[in-house]
């Protein structure tokens, strides 16, 4: 297949890219800074000569975005909230225009649109759309609404011949350097990755491959389409998650941090706390009943295998 990844430079870009190349298809990444062979340029915001791989290919990916692990100030979150929307829109210009659209488009978004809860997990038929809860900050509600509009971008556009997926995301963790699981780790190493804020927070995630594995099967079956929870069916709390970690890598010591010391140290890391603080426990309801099976459904099992991973590279 001629597949078309839109923002594909990042980390899950960058996992993407290797397993599709190595599954034999033509993999086409459209990114702001072309580096290697088969990419392409695009602003992610206005049509160009990118609109001809489009035309086409069989599967259109877009997983554009600016990075969420920044500070959210308001130019942060505004940029945040128009690269994610914008590029959804001119992916779906695009497959409208084209003569002969790809058979599905991918749309990226994440599981962050579901609610702060520590209680019921959310799966895409019962979970609750965040933004309205109490007790959390204000601010928390301006990312559920980038991940709302982000989706309704892809759901407006016109492209009846092309089935359209949203990818609600967990963290992806893979031992790439600079991606989530290698902060993690770094922080588990150094006997900071003890609990945050007490640890109560679940924390949802999916093993790369796992990650991979679904995108191939979203890909292959026709009758899926809308929103589609990519997490792992064993999210846990933070606490549980990183004494985990900790044990994998063979560290005993996991100091804590109080919600105060997690401000300064996201400070210092130039990122925010929700990605800290908020309890993410998000379940891959429609993946289960497809019949995917996961090949690490358990940090207990996924951890050890990405620190084998890390320490080989």
């Amino acid at each position: 297949m001629k597949i078309v990844i839109a923002g594909g430079t990042g980390q899950v870009g960058a996992i993407l890219r290797r397993a599709l190349d190595a599954a034999g298809h033509e993999v086409v990444v459209l990114t702001r800074r072309p580096a290697r062979t088969g990419d392409v340029r695009w602003d992610g915001r206005n049509p160009g000569p990118w609109v001809e791989e489009v035309d086409g290919s069989d599967v259109v990916i877009n997983l554009a975005g600016r990075s969420v692990s920044c500070r959210y100030t308001e130019e942060n979150l505004r940029e945040m909230m128009n690269s994610r929307v914008d590029s959804a829109r001119v992916v779906g210009e695009a497959i409208t225009a084209a003569r002969r659209p790809p058979r599905v488009w991918l749309q990226m978004s994440t599981a962050t649109i579901y609610a702060h809860r520590y209680d019921t997990p959310h799966d895409e038929r019962t979970g609750v759309i965040g933004g309205q809860e109490s007790g959390v900050p204000g601010y928390w509600a301006f990312s559920v609404d980038i991940a709302r509009r982000w989706e309704q971008a892809q759901q407006d556009a016109a492209t009846p011949h092309t089935r359209k997926v949203a990818l609600r995301s967990a963290m992806v963790m893979s031992p790439d350097r600079g991606g989530v699981f290698d902060v993690l780790l770094w922080l588990a190493r150094l006997g900071l990755g003890g609990p945050v804020a007490g640890g109560a927070q679940y924390v949802s995630w999916i093993h790369d491959r796992d990650f991979v594995r679904a995108v191939e099967l979203l890909i292959d079956r026709e009758e899926i389409t809308g929103a589609v929870n990519l997490a792992a069916p064993g999210p846990l709390p933070q606490r549980a998650f990183m004494r985990t970690l900790r044990s994998a890598w063979g560290m005993p010591v996991g100091l804590p941090a109080t919600k105060w010391m997690a401000e300064l140290g996201a400070f210092a890391l130039r990122t925010d706390t929700e990605l800290l603080l908020k309890s993410r426990r998000v379940v891959p309801g429609r993946l289960l009943e497809s019949g995917f099976v996961f090949d690490y459904a358990h940090w207990q099992h996924a951890a050890p295998d990405l620190v084998r991973r890390v320490r080989r590279r």
